[in-house]
């Protein structure tokens, strides 16, 4: 008997609120407070870094806990742990204003978010796969957008309310513990069994393989760095709190149908070509919202980040998975790996650079010539025709 497609539906909703909760606000609402905690609290550039890299450490550190065999037959009880954990983690982040306090949470938060990611997508797609709708994939990664356009609703919210920056955390918390409660309504159950329980084997040397990993690495450092400090340099160039708010919610808003869409491009002219090609109207994006003043740079900055940064993210997945089809973890972890130090360098960088020019024009710059080359290594690594 085939699979129900409702059932498919279901849990791919509850794939994107979790996603949207664990990753477009535990992650990534930092972005849209962050300018007010630098202004209040005196953060310095290089201090935001810091707190934006701790994230990222955690989410590397997560991604490969979670990649173990330990956690099998655990997931869902796993995943909700990790999205309960980011909601009371978010609200903690409102309640301190010490940075060694900053530092802890937003590590765990990372941990916290990478648990959601793995298991929620190990329970979603086996679920997806078994009623043979693929395209639902999509969907499942466009919660990030999602999450970043809501988040952005709520800061429009609170700035026109003239909240502090604390009142981000608290609010987001409020918002992930309503995800909570549906998420684990929808999930009723863990991934479904397909007997894979065979031991990977080791990853080919393949130089085609070796350079979509470095290419990944240099593209986390090339998207983090707008992806982090895209309001605060919109606070920078004097722009009013609202239009703070309507960046992100651009954003959000870009990246909610993007996975698809350049799915559909990927089907067209392969794989590589598309990622080589989201990078590179990414850095268009990355070098408008330093480059041109007034609205229309960061505006253009938020558009082209949101529609490129999750579907590269899914896009150099799947080029890697091409290249070793027989170990399917093992590539996710080495992937993560190279991925995870480039966005856990890149705000460290990016802070310091700012801290020293005055702006961030200079670790904007750097970070596209990061996607360029990301973009052109993937490129040259396409499989040759025959």
């Amino acid at each position: 008997m085939r699979y129900a497609t409702s059932t498919a539906l279901r849990f791919t909703v509850a794939g994107m609120i979790a996603m949207a909760m664990a990753m477009g606000i535990g992650r990534f609402v930092y972005t849209p407070i962050l300018p007010g905690m630098m202004e209040e609290l005196h953060l310095s550039p290089a201090n935001a870094g810091w707190i934006a890299s701790a994230n990222y450490l955690g989410y590397l550190v997560g991604a490969f806990v979670a990649a173990g065999g330990w956690a099998h037959g655990r997931e869902r009880l796993l995943m909700l742990g990790g999205l309960g954990a980011s909601t009371v983690l978010a609200a903690l982040m409102g309640l301190t204003d010490a940075m060694a306090a900053f530092l802890l949470i937003r590590f765990l938060a990372g941990l916290a978010s990478a648990f959601v990611m793995v298991f929620m997508a190990s329970i979603v797609f086996s679920h997806i796969n078994a009623s043979g709708r693929g395209d639902l994939q999509a969907w499942h990664f466009g919660g990030v957008g999602l999450g970043i356009a809501v988040s952005a609703v709520m800061m429009a919210v609170l700035v026109t309310e003239h909240a502090g920056w604390a009142a981000g955390w608290l609010w987001s918390a409020a918002i992930s513990a309503c995800g909570f409660v549906v998420v684990a309504l929808l999930v009723n159950e863990g991934p479904l069994a397909n007997g894979q329980a065979a031991r990977e084997p080791a990853l080919p040397k393949d130089r085609s393989l070796m350079k979509i990993i470095v290419a990944y690495g240099l593209f986390g450092f090339g998207y983090v760095v707008t992806a982090t400090f895209l309001v605060a340099i919109v606070r920078q160039g004097g722009g009013s709190r609202v239009f703070e708010a309507m960046v992100w919610l651009v954003a959000g808003l870009a990246g909610f149908p993007s996975t698809w869409l350049w799915q559909k491009i990927a089907g067209r002219v392969g794989l590589n070509a598309a990622y080589a090609l989201a990078c590179f109207i990414e850095v268009i994006g990355v070098t408008a919202s330093v480059a041109l003043g007034g609205y229309s740079g960061p505006l253009l900055g938020g558009l082209l980040l949101g529609g490129t940064f999750i579907a590269i993210t899914a896009l150099g997945l799947q080029a890697a998975r091409r290249q070793a089809p027989q170990a399917p973890r093992r590539i996710f972890a080495l992937m993560t790996a190279s991925f995870g130090l480039g966005q856990i360098v890149g705000p460290i960088a990016a802070g310091l650079l700012a801290q020293m020019s005055g702006d961030f024009f200079l670790a904007s710059i750097v970070a596209a010539a990061m996607l360029v080359v990301s973009g052109v290594i993937t490129w040259s690594a396409a499989p040759k025709s025959p």
